[in-house]
């Protein structure tokens, strides 16, 4: 079975505290937006930040064009000296490239640098509309967003994170293969941005481009272009930008109660700059561009040779760990803890292998990770869950209703599903148990065997559940 992908920081993934981030009416009429609890300090934003924009530079394409490297810049220092005095941050440092990618997408990283692909410009319709993306990404850093989902979401320890925030951050196909994702592909699952967090960088991106001299009516009409394009897939972009709900009437709202600065706009310098690219050879797709990484690329700590040599039972024997500070478990002492963000697998020796297509999957041992529910019930956040499993293992299948099942003292869900291991071809069984908990998120326990070894794994998922302790309290 195939791992889920991961991001980290201290704890075991969990999400920690509660969002504190506030939409309130200022008296000013404009929607006043205050910035969410954070765990990371702006220094430590600005050190993930670098590490991840390293990692797009080696790994995407940048069109390295001065033209429209200058135009893109000129609009993200316009933006980013109309920043709220009460959001800057010193320590950021803000920087533009544009990705020679032909799909619509653009993202931003922790502490300031932003990425904008050439099919964005190439799919706007004005200057103005280009700013409107920037300036929603740039409110993303302003908010800082990314290490504020990232508090959520990590309960684990803070191993690989910029490549886990930037895979998120990505969204869709090229962020998995950033993130070196798992067919699981859970990354974009655990830091994907909210619906609240879409609506405050549409809100906060309205208010900055009046300030800079923009209508941020041009920001709802890229919107509505971008949600046009791509079908019933959409554009990659809405991959890890969810639409808040009534996103094109909410920025016109916020617009409606703005004062917008003299603009200093010229459309013959877009028009160029259009012209100039659309004189260049197509970009390349982001499906493209993923293919080369992917054939590149390594899954780390896997066992080379795909789904060979012999995998020893579990052990009599039994070791205790403890992969964050709310949480103990006890596995097999032949099994060996594999930490990568949010989760963390438990494989014996041979059981955890890298695939024909360069990723990573454990065919023997269990894995434990942790949902933000976002207030669903455990039923509904499991549901939820397995549905995420689904979309990205196309064979697996629930075998089985939910049953009442003990963990760690509090009473959780488990069921059985069925696969086809993409490391060996052969069937194998999964058995996925949930458990909410003190803050609302979910643990979730995935153990996997190949089906002729399921009862003998079977009976050690069950101890291990039986094994964990829980200090969340």
């Amino acid at each position: 079975m195939t791992r889920p992908q991961r991001h980290a920081n201290g704890r075991v993934a969990l999400l920690a505290s509660a969002a504190l981030l506030t939409l309130t009416l200022s008296a000013g009429a404009q929607t006043r937006i205050e910035a969410d609890s954070n765990r990371y300090t702006p220094e430590q934003d600005v050190q993930l930040g670098q590490q991840a924009a390293a990692q797009v530079r080696r790994e995407m394409p940048l069109l390295d064009d001065d033209r429209t490297e200058d135009f893109v810049d000129r609009i993200g220092r316009r933006l980013v000296n109309e920043i709220p005095a009460e959001l800057q941050q010193p320590a950021f440092r803000y920087t533009f490239d544009v990705v020679n990618m032909r799909d619509i997408n653009a993202f931003a990283l922790p502490g300031g640098p932003m990425f904008l692909n050439r099919g964005m410009i190439e799919a706007a319709g004005t200057e103005g509309e280009v700013a409107g993306v920037m300036a929603h990404e740039l409110s993303h850093v302003v908010l800082r967003h990314g290490t504020a989902q990232a508090t959520k979401g990590q309960k684990f320890q803070l191993g690989a994170i910029a490549g886990q925030v930037l895979g998120a951050i990505v969204g869709g196909r090229t962020g998995d293969v950033i993130a070196q994702g798992s067919e699981f592909g859970l990354g974009a699952y655990f830091l994907k941005y909210s619906r609240e967090y879409e609506r405050e960088a549409d809100l906060l991106g309205a208010q900055i481009m009046a300030r800079a001299g923009y209508d941020p009516r041009q920001m709802a009409n890229m919107f509505r272009t971008i949600a046009r394009h791509g079908g019933s897939r959409g554009p990659e972009w809405l991959s890890s930008h969810p639409d808040p709900g009534n996103r094109y009437e909410a920025i016109n709202r916020e617009a409606g109660m703005l004062d917008i600065a003299p603009s200093r706009s010229s459309s013959g310098e877009f028009q160029n700059v259009r012209a100039h690219l659309g004189r260049m050879s197509p970009a390349p797709t982001a499906q493209q561009v993923a293919a080369r990484a992917q054939g590149g690329q390594r899954a780390p700590q896997p066992t080379s040779g795909v789904g060979q040599g012999h995998v020893d039972p579990p052990s009599s024997q039994w070791r205790t760990y403890q992969p964050g500070d709310f949480l103990r478990v006890s596995v097999p002492a032949n099994w060996q803890q594999i930490g990568r963000g949010t989760t963390v697998t438990y494989a014996p020796e041979g059981g955890y292998v890298q695939t024909q297509n360069g990723r990573s999957a454990f065919t023997h041992g269990m894995e434990l990770g942790v949902i933000d529910s976002d207030g669903a019930a455990l039923r509904e956040a499991t549901d939820q869950l397995v549905r995420s499993f689904v979309r990205t293992n196309p064979r697996l299948r629930q075998q089985s209703g939910y049953s009442r099942t003990t963990i760690g003292g509090r009473q959780g869900l488990t069921t059985t599903l069925s696969n086809v291991s993409e490391a060996t071809g052969e069937r194998e069984v999964v058995n996925l148990s949930t458990v909410q908990l003190r803050d609302g998120s979910v643990l979730f326990l995935i153990g996997v065997a190949p089906q002729d070894e399921a009862r003998t794994y079977f009976n050690a998922f069950s101890r291990v559940r039986q094994s964990v302790r829980f200090a969340d309290r």
